[in-house]
């Protein structure tokens, strides 16, 4: 996956409390395994007026004008400025996969749903948590200036609004690493890769009856 190191991104307010992983992406949507293909049906069912099924065209779909993510001036956002209990609901990895590729980087809320926190982390989408009174701050921020942008450092654990105002937030060191070097679950296994080599060569020599053709 893709390292996290800064972003400096354009920033869309979804001002809605325990945003669910079906809101994210439609249940209908869930058939295909591959991480790609999701981003146009993103919050479908909210912007779109039509209901979407899996292989339309989304380009010829009627918009919901009053949406967000529909709105000329969010056009281009990689983050996501949402309320409390973001992600909570079923447990769809697809969720992060639609929010990456329809290219947000970066979610900032006050409260995630548990399995979505670390599916994104897995994924490579940063999910910084900021308590309630700085998320309100921002959300008025962001609605008052068209274009308004924040710049996130994952190194500093920092992000930054356009007056220079520096908001701290906390990470896992496990997890700030994995995002920092790009590493997903299979990266960070083939770290190792030399031992595993190592350990299935020992085991081939231990135990060769294991390995033994059983025809020959």
């Amino acid at each position: 996956m893709q390292a996290f190191t800064t972003l400096d991104g354009l920033v869309a307010p979804l001002d809605r409390s325990n945003v669910d992983t079906d809101a994210i992406i439609p249940k209908q949507f869930l058939k295909s395994i591959h991480r790609s293909g999701f981003g146009p049906n993103l919050f479908d069912s909210w912007r779109y007026l039509d209901v979407g099924e899996p292989g339309q065209d989304c380009s010829l779909r009627p918009l919901r004008s009053d949406f967000v993510l529909n709105l000329p001036r969010y056009q281009g956002a990689e983050i996501l400025l949402a309320r409390e209990n973001f992600g909570c609901g079923s447990s769809r990895e697809h969720a992060v996969w639609a929010l990456y590729e329809y290219g947000f980087r970066c979610v900032i809320a006050p409260s995630y749903g548990d399995i979505f926190f670390t599916n994104a982390g897995k994924n490579g989408l940063l999910t910084v948590t900021l308590p309630a009174p700085g998320i309100d701050q921002l959300f008025r921020e962001v609605e008052a200036a068209e274009g308004y942008r924040l710049e996130v450092d994952l190194r500093q654990q920092s992000v930054t609004t356009p007056d220079g105002e520096e908001l701290k937030f906390d990470i896992e060191t496990a997890l700030k690493d994995r995002l920092l070097s790009g590493l997903d679950d299979i990266g960070i296994t083939l770290e190792d890769s030399g031992l595993i080599q190592d350990y299935e060569t020992r085991r081939v020599k231990e135990r060769p009856w294991l390995f033994a053709d059983i025809d020959s």
